[in-house]
């Protein structure tokens, strides 16, 4: 698994997924899952639905630190 989400979109994911899994446990919904998988694509740097698409949002200093340090 290659990662494919970049700083910004990681930082976007990670707010989205607490407001949204916080609104979840206030109104005892199942939208509260979608925070946490939002959470959690943040947190392992890869998203199943841009990988087949082949997005990456990574900025080219990412993709460089990355190549750099394997």
């Amino acid at each position: 698994m290659e990662p494919n989400v970049g700083r910004k979109d990681r930082l976007i994911r990670i707010i989205a997924g607490v407001v949204i899994a916080g609104l979840g446990l206030y109104f005892k919904t199942w939208l509260g899952l979608l925070g946490l998988v939002l959470i959690a694509t943040a947190v392992l740097r890869w998203c199943p639905a841009y990988a087949p698409l082949k997005i990456d949002t990574r900025e080219p200093e990412e993709k460089q630190q990355e190549s750099s340090a394997s």
